[in-house]
């Protein structure tokens, strides 16, 4: 039931009271009068309202006045015991210094089956924050309070809540609103109190793991130093790999200059990192093996024969070197550690004609290690040279990377597509390979990573190109230019039979007992399908008019063996798409023929005068218009 008072107020600096809330107040002045004009006037009563800004209080709560002493430090404190909300009306007088206003008190309304339910979520919620504070007392308060309300009121205790939301409790009358809210911004707290204890449990088990870590390894030294071992992977054990390894003298010298430095950095310090992966570079390359070449000619030559047709030019190149180093093995001429007898070649011809896949069989002819580098785009100079160690995340180039796959340090390195190197603001790599491809200069090559000497002398270098304009004179100087031509009709459909039509065989899963393809029909493709000066269009017809025959075999609508002629590759192929025409763009007066040339092989070009009409008669002596 709601009662009129004339109560004196008491103004909370930092503070909300809420029903039910018992609270220590100091009194300074303010509070003192307040607590003197309660006691004087209105039977030890006051209202207890929170200070919101500049905005006048509209609700407070009625407390009584339950004790008056001292603090622990000395200063002087009432004890007030807040009882019910009350909605504050307009001031009176009264007696004493405080100020009075009327007050009229405000009942909490009945409880609903609404209001019941969300007590019940809330005290859900309440607990598992509790849970998490270890407040097993409060959490036994909790569950004792029945009332949805007197739940309600203890959230002006909560520490997580703010005072705007404390006094947005005291002024909501309405009981289910309020619970709402409380649920929502303990939804909240216990949502992020569950970021905050995971990040924190994050640190700590950090903290814990470093700080074992940290123990572990002191024990672990101890324990080495009295058996007198020393530290794997730690500055010892490198020193103890660069002194075991097979290096030469100055690349030796370089690495225990390098172990002296990771001897005296600390374990924090990122240098030691860098140099910890300078010297896996450094001990994993290769400095003395060699591979020993095949001394068998004959051999190399069929290996090379088996492989590619025609390419005589190359394959004699090769069995030539082969040839003289074998003379000088045998007269005790090799060089090891100097001037090799290395070579570099460049292949130049139209696409193809087999130049990438020639390095691999060079490579088998010489029994060497074979390694691809891909140059087409390449734009950085230190793709080829390598970054300066100062650089984060820096590597050797591609050359060193090369001999370090290859494993020994005479591998046949193919330098694919030479000619589309590209230049820019990062530098010129042509001008980079100028050392690497001089037989004079290679001996002594010098990685920007590894700042050291390799020798490349040894190496074969094989390039490969579409178009020589390309290429810088400099840089094609410093290599023996082999040009490839493009494939005749007879190199074709030889091709084609020993090499193209076995491999595409297999691919489509077919024997050579179920399909046969006749040269005539392998003539025919060359001829009038593809236009072409390599074989690669020619490769794709035949597995097309394989994966059609694998098609008609499973479909039972041909029978093994399979026999593609001629009059067959229609039905396989479609209409040709060349036709020759020579005989009759010539046979019109006035056409000649000429031959142009270009990357991708050679056509004929017909060239044709004609005379403009004219219905002037042509006067004798005179010559007729061009």
């Amino acid at each position: 039931m709601t009662q009129n008072l004339r109560l004196p107020v008491l103004f909370l600096q930092d503070q909300v009271a809420l029903p039910g809330m018992t609270m220590p107040i100091e009194l300074d002045d303010q509070a003192r009068a307040a607590v003197e004009a309660a006691r004087a006037g209105s039977d030890g009563r006051l209202l207890l309202a929170p200070r919101v800004g500049d905005r006048y209080p509209t609700f407070a709560v009625v407390a009584s006045i339950e004790q008056i002493g001292r603090m622990p430090g000395g200063a002087r404190a009432a004890v007030l015991r807040a009882e019910s909300r009350a909605r504050i009306g307009q001031g009176v007088t009264g007696p004493g210094a405080a100020l009075w206003v009327e007050a009229e008190t405000v009942d909490d309304p009945d409880v609903t089956e609404r209001a019941r339910e969300l007590a019940t979520d809330y005290k859900r919620v309440l607990v598992a924050v509790l849970e998490r504070r270890q407040a097993w007392q409060i959490i036994d308060v909790v569950n004792g309070v029945q009332d949805p309300a007197q739940l309600a009121d203890m959230a002006g205790w909560a520490s997580y809540l703010t005072l705007d939301q404390r006094v947005e409790l005291l002024e909501q009358l309405d009981l289910e609103q309020r619970l709402e809210s409380l649920i929502a911004w303990t939804n909240d707290h216990l949502a992020e109190q569950e970021v905050s204890d995971k990040i924190a449990d994050d640190v700590r088990e950090g903290m814990e793991k470093s700080q074992r870590e940290f123990l572990l390894r002191q024990q672990l030294d101890a324990i080495r130093k009295e058996l007198g071992e020393g530290e794997p992977e730690g500055a010892d054990d490198y020193r103890t790999r660069v002194e075991s390894a097979d290096l030469p003298d100055a690349v030796r010298e370089a690495a225990l200059r390098e172990v002296g430095k990771l001897e005296r950095a600390s374990d924090q310090s990122p240098e030691g990192g860098w140099i910890r992966t300078w010297l896996d570079t450094v001990l994993e390359l290769p400095w003395n093996d060699r591979t020993s070449d095949r001394t068998d000619i004959n051999a190399a030559r069929e290996v090379l024969d088996a492989d590619h047709h025609g390419l005589d030019d190359v394959k004699d190149r090769i069995v030539e070197y082969l040839a003289v180093r074998a003379r000088r093995a045998e007269r005790g001429l090799e060089v090891v550690g100097g001037r090799g007898s290395g070579a570099v070649l460049a292949l130049a011809g139209p696409p193809g004609v087999g130049k990438t896949s020639l390095g691999e069989s060079v490579a088998r002819a010489l029994d060497r290690k074979f390694v691809r580098v891909a140059l087409g785009g390449v734009r950085d100079e230190a793709e080829i040279r390598g970054h300066r160690r100062t650089y984060v995340g820096a590597l050797p180039g591609r050359i060193v990377r090369a001999i370090k796959e290859a494993g020994s340090m005479n591998p046949v390195v193919l330098l694919d597509e030479i000619d589309k190197v590209g230049s820019d603001f990062r530098g010129d790599p042509a001008a980079a390979l100028l050392e690497v491809l001089d037989p004079a200069q290679n001996h002594t090559f010098r990685d920007h990573y590894l700042e050291l000497d390799l020798d490349l002398s040894d190496v074969l270098f094989i390039a490969t190109a579409n178009a020589l304009e390309t290429i810088p004179p400099a840089l094609l100087d410093r290599m023996e230019l082999v040009s490839i031509d493009g494939y005749t009709e007879d190199d074709k459909v030889a091709i084609g039979r020993d090499h193209l039509l076995p491999r595409q065989l297999e691919r489509a899963a077919l024997g050579a007992d179920e399909v046969t393809i006749t040269d005539a029909a392998l003539r025919e493709m060359a001829a009038n399908h593809t236009r072409e000066a390599g074989v690669r269009q020619l490769e794709r017809l035949i597995g097309k008019a394989l994966r059609k025959v694998a098609t008609e075999l499973a479909t039972d609508k041909a029978q093994v063996p399979v026999t593609v002629d001629v009059a067959d590759l229609r039905g396989y192929l479609g209409r040709p798409r060349f036709t020759p025409e020579s005989e009759e763009r010539t046979a019109v007066p006035g056409v000649s023929t000429g031959l142009a040339v270009t990357g991708m092989g050679g056509d004929v070009l017909f060239v044709e005068a004609s005379a403009p009409v004219t219905d002037e008669p042509l006067q004798p002596g005179r010559a007729a218009p061009a």
